[in-house]
């Protein structure tokens, strides 16, 4: 027996839609939600999705949005999902029944640099939510010169509309696998948090969701439009064509996709502050950009004027992010106290602040401590200037501490690394470079249970962040509740991030 049995049919508004049940638990894959962003519609604000006669199948993922692939060193520990097909613009759904009615709903952004990434990687499988009550939806949105070429041309944030047009076929369709609209938690890592403080600072995606959910994203990293267009116009330089619209999507789409990574390899790998500005600190050349209509402001000076104030909000990051970065390839072993310091300068930190770092870890490398520095410039500080912008607003802020470095081939709680504990996915081998071989379930029962809590009651169980209590919660095999975490090292980031 393997748990499978006849698969249910759905009606949405496009047509019918047969799914498959494992385990008590249906899934819909490869659902579209909007028209395939190709022929007329390529590089175009997403069209809405024709209607289909009949059944159509729903058990298989759909394809994935054209993309590249991750430098060599990091394949083993993010691995990518390529599915060929001009309808990349679809949706999972995942539900304990299709038949239920009033059940919260998550709907889940991936990450990727907003280079990388899909809805039908294996560690998002939706299986545990909706095992735990949770109706669960994975997207799909246009990535790199896709989904963010900015020419200032009147279009901007195409992967930005895609999440729209996702969020708005939740809100006419969900109800059909028993979920209730008004019950919706978008959620996101990296460029996929990133995304959801996009969403919630922009008046267009208003209703859309009643619950946020940002991990390891960074709110300030969407671009101005003086970064966006000279992004763009690089971009046209290194493909030798015309800095326009038209010109840039005639050339061949497998050129483009391998021309725009190659140029975020050179910012990521070289990144010559004099040809690449901000981008040189920011490391995402293809991202949001703020362009005063799709996204109207930067979404921190948003919050501070009350956008999304009535959104509850649930913000954090990992330990040791930056190790990601770092330890594959040998690199954190290369740092020595010259480069530590040189580096940190950088990024806007003294000698004196690098001693305050160096003291808070007795016995760690140069490596170890320029990792920790670069994990709260990346990613901590981030979070927490997000929680202050929503003064008055209802923000819980957590850290995720799991797990030691020594478990996990030195990576210990790196970027992306929650993911798999997020989902219970835990247990799938090709996650075993990343989160070493002896995962911990109760680690995954804790923060799982965590998120399926949030999305259904709205409150994570601990108090929420303000300016004066700064309480955040340690995440592990417990829930571990601080105040004004590392008050010594935030205070080292005022007026610098």
């Amino acid at each position: 027996m393997d748990g499978r049995s006849t698969g249910p049919v759905v009606e949405v508004r496009a047509g019918a839609l047969a799914g498959r049940v494992l385990d008590g638990v249906s899934s819909f894959l490869g659902i579209p939600y909007a028209a395939a962003p190709f022929g007329a519609n390529r590089m175009r604000p997403p069209r809405p999705v024709e209607p289909w006669s009949g059944v159509r199948a729903a058990t298989e993922y759909g394809p994935t949005s054209p993309k590249g692939d991750h430098p060599p060193r990091f394949r083993p520990l993010v691995p990518e999902v390529v599915i060929p097909g001009e309808e990349c613009l679809n949706l999972n759904v995942w539900t304990p029944d299709p038949d239920a009615s009033g059940l919260p709903v998550l709907v889940w952004v991936h990450g990727g640099a907003f280079m990388n990434g899909s809805g039908s990687m294996g560690g998002y499988d939706g299986t545990a939510f909706a095992r735990d009550g949770v109706v669960c939806v994975t997207i799909n949105y246009r990535l790199a010169a896709d989904g963010f070429l900015f020419l200032d041309d009147g279009v901007a944030n195409l992967g930005l509309l895609d999440q729209v047009a996702a969020l708005r076929w939740v809100q006419d369709n969900i109800s059909a696998f028993g979920g209730d609209p008004s019950r919706v938690t978008l959620a996101g890592e990296s460029a996929g948090a990133t995304s959801v403080a996009a969403l919630l600072s922009m008046p267009l995606a208003d209703g859309l969701f009643a619950r946020a959910i940002m991990q390891s994203g960074v709110a300030a990293a969407v671009l101005t439009p003086r970064l966006g267009v000279m992004m763009g116009e690089s971009l046209a330089d290194a493909l030798g064509v015309e800095p326009t619209r038209e010109a840039i999507a005639a050339v061949p789409l497998d050129r483009l996709v391998r021309t725009a990574s190659d140029l975020v390899t050179e910012v990521r790998t070289a990144p010559d502050p004099a040809r690449w500005g901000e981008l040189a600190v920011g490391l995402l050349p293809f991202a949001p950009v703020v362009d005063g209509e799709v996204l109207p402001r930067m979404p921190v000076e948003a919050f501070a004027d009350g956008q999304g104030a009535g959104v509850p909000v649930l913000v954090g990051s990992n330990r040791d992010e930056a190790r990601l970065v770092l330890v594959p390839g040998g690199g954190i072993v290369l740092v020595d106290d010259a480069a530590l310091l040189s580096t940190a300068g950088a990024y806007g930190l003294g000698s004196e602040a690098v001693a305050v770092y160096r003291a808070n870890r007795p016995g760690a490398s140069p490596g170890d401590v320029l990792a920790a520095i670069l994990t709260d410039w990346y990613y901590g500080v981030p979070a927490l200037r997000l929680a202050e912008a929503r003064a008055g607003a209802t923000t819980w802020v957590y850290r995720f501490d799991h797990p030691e470095p020594e478990a996990n081939h030195g990576l210990g709680a790196c970027h992306a690394v929650d993911l798999p504990f997020v989902f219970d996915t835990i247990a799938r081998e090709d996650f075993r470079p990343l989160i070493g071989d002896t995962p911990s379930q109760a680690v995954a029962d804790t923060l799982h249970g965590t998120w399926v809590t949030f999305i259904t009651d709205g409150d994570p169980g601990w108090a929420p962040y303000t300016p004066h209590t700064r309480t955040t919660a340690l995440l592990t095999d417990e829930v571990q509740v601080v105040h004004d975490l590392a008050r010594g090292e935030r205070l080292l980031w005022d007026g610098i991030r």
